[in-house]
């Protein structure tokens, strides 16, 4: 298994204009925990995948359900290229939108 990047906590939050309670509550972290991370405490890895997922992928974990991910991987391995065409049309109507 890779090792997770390195994620630039701080760096994001100001890349967003966020102060820490708005930027760390989102993910369920005070903002005590926040501001320790930031000052370099490590960042456990389910953190960094929120973290990730919600501020830099603009993904709101709410609103994905399980059945989301079994018709993805369903498709991913039943019929990758048209998983594929799918994936670059979802990305240019995204653009355009």
């Amino acid at each position: 298994m890779k090792a997770p990047e390195k994620i630039d906590a701080r760096e994001i939050r100001r890349k967003l204009g966020m102060n820490q309670s708005e930027f760390w509550s989102k993910i369920g972290v005070t903002q005590s925990g926040g501001s320790r991370y930031e000052s370099g405490r490590n960042m456990p890895r389910p953190v960094q995948t929120l973290l990730r997922l919600v501020h830099v992928e603009q993904i709101d974990p709410a609103k994905v359900k399980r059945e989301d991910f079994e018709v993805v991987e369903y498709l991913k391995s039943a019929d990758p290229e048209m998983f594929k065409n799918l994936k670059k049309a979802a990305r240019g109507a995204r653009k355009k939108g």
